[in-house]
């Protein structure tokens, strides 16, 4: 793949030997987010586990402390009361077989999170096979099932991202934008790191934090020192 000349200035500005500490690195980052638009930057996190077993999956959710910069279209399958209370917290679509419908026929996909109460996924069940490969399927796991349904369309709206480990052992999640600036970022980054420390497996031997890399949209990665956090 060829790079322009932003990205290839960019490269230089990184010692491709050194593990940053995360400070640095964050700064470093920064500076390669030469994009003409406010780029996001996102982390990879390899981790010592082997996502093939069940009891070595590495999934739950976090509610960033500065959010991710990104307008959050929340989705809410439930009925009676439970729909007027997502309604009234500010849910983007409320509905329950007419979305499901809408969903079938229309294939429409215009919303990032879909919540459900328990309730639902009866009916939410029927669409699991276009929900899931786009990681929209609702899990209690993350928060998305539920029956608080106000505290999760809060939680999703102030910056609450999923973290998933996927079949080549990485967590991918965005943190930001690159105009937060170092210090909202690194508190961001922090907070997603304890959270996933915290979801180690007990069946997961050796090293666990594998390799931190952070990145713009359109930026080379960065390589983190991973016993920092």
């Amino acid at each position: 793949m060829k790079h322009g000349k932003k990205y290839q200035d960019s490269v230089k500005l990184i010692d491709p030997l050194k593990l940053y500490d995360p400070k640095e690195g964050i700064e470093l980052v920064l500076k390669t987010g030469k994009a003409k638009f406010d780029e996001t930057v996102e982390a990879s996190i390899r981790l010592g586990v082997d996502p093939r077993h069940a009891d070595q999956q590495v999934r739950g959710a976090v509610v960033l402390p500065h959010g991710t910069g990104k307008t959050v279209k929340v989705l809410v399958f439930a009925k009676g009361d439970k729909a007027k209370e997502a309604e009234e917290a500010g849910a983007d679509f409320v509905g329950d077989e007419d979305l499901v419908k809408k969903i079938q026929t229309e294939n429409w996909f215009g919303f990032d999170v879909c919540v459900a109460t328990p309730d639902m996924m009866g009916v939410v069940g029927r669409i699991g096979r276009v929900l899931g490969p786009k990681g929209l399927m609702p899990n209690p796991k993350s928060g998305t099932v539920t029956m608080d349904v106000a505290k999760a369309i809060k939680d999703i709206k102030a910056g609450k991202v999923e973290y998933r480990v996927d079949k080549t052992s990485i967590v991918h999640v965005p943190l930001g934008k690159v105009s937060f600036g170092s210090d909202k970022l690194m508190e961001n980054l922090q907070t997603l790191m304890d959270a996933i420390i915290k979801a180690k497996p007990s069946t997961s031997k050796g090293t666990y934090i594998k390799s931190v890399v952070l990145s713009t949209t359109m930026g080379p990665g960065v390589k983190f020192n991973g016993l920092r956090f």
